[in-house]
């Protein structure tokens, strides 16, 4: 079987591997570097479990193979905390009990997370909009509006 070189710096880190041509980007994640908080759900791009930070921006790994992320820099949600210390937006999912089982959360903190840095200012109906890609069974979406809302208003206040 060919394989194909892939250098990727993934939270930081710069990894090497050699891979299939055909190994999507999440089982390259998950089974090559050991980061499982990447969570595979539909494998077709609708549910939003998978979804990573490529080079910035929110991309579902199930729809992409490693060798097309051959160069660039990765953010996994294992990449949001800073030692013990949770990510803001980590700690507001917390504060307003905006998870419940948790399989979509790692998905749903990557795409806001990158939503944020773009918009810093967002409207409910903008979080909404947003949060339209990715799919919770279990929450009702109001707790994890209420997060976002929480996270928009203190970077507001900071002045980010």
């Amino acid at each position: 079987m060919t394989t194909h070189p892939v250098t990727v710096e993934v939270n930081g880190a710069v990894y090497e591997r050699s891979v299939s041509p055909r190994l999507l980007l999440s089982d390259f994640i998950r089974h090559e570097l050991h980061l499982t908080g990447t969570h595979v759900g539909c494998e077709h791009g609708v549910c939003g479990a998978c979804t990573v930070q490529l080079d910035g921006d929110g991309v579902r790994s199930c729809l992409l193979f490693a060798v097309q992320a051959d160069g660039s820099s990765i953010r996994t949600v294992e990449g949001l905390a800073t030692g013990p210390d949770l990510h803001p937006l980590q700690a507001a999912f917390s504060a307003a009990h905006a998870l419940q089982c948790g399989f979509c959360t790692p998905g749903l903190l990557m795409t806001i997370e990158s939503m944020l840095d773009e918009m810093s200012t967002m409207t409910e109906p903008e979080i909404r909009e947003t949060l339209s890609g990715n799919i919770c069974r279990c929450t009702g979406y109001q707790g994890i509006v209420e997060a976002v809302k929480a996270t928009v208003a203190r970077n507001e206040q900071e002045g980010r």
